[in-house]
């Protein structure tokens, strides 16, 4: 498994399309199994919180080291 390996510098502009084309393939997803997601609801938000606090807090820490 060395493709965890690699080191790759993306540009703002090359990740945005990136961003875009995880992002329109939750929604099919989402539309597709529609009734799922309904009955996953609370596990499913409970899961953005946890991982959406955590990278902010990752950010954060990343941003400190930097100025310093």
């Amino acid at each position: 498994m060395n493709f965890f390996k690699f080191k790759t510098r993306w540009s703002n502009a090359e990740f945005i399309v990136f961003k875009l084309c995880i992002a329109s393939a939750y929604i099919l997803i989402g539309a597709y199994f529609g009734t799922f997601v309904l009955r996953f609801y609370i596990p499913f938000l409970s899961l953005f919180i946890v991982t959406g606090f955590w990278a902010v807090t990752l950010y954060l820490k990343k941003m400190k080291a930097w100025k310093h």
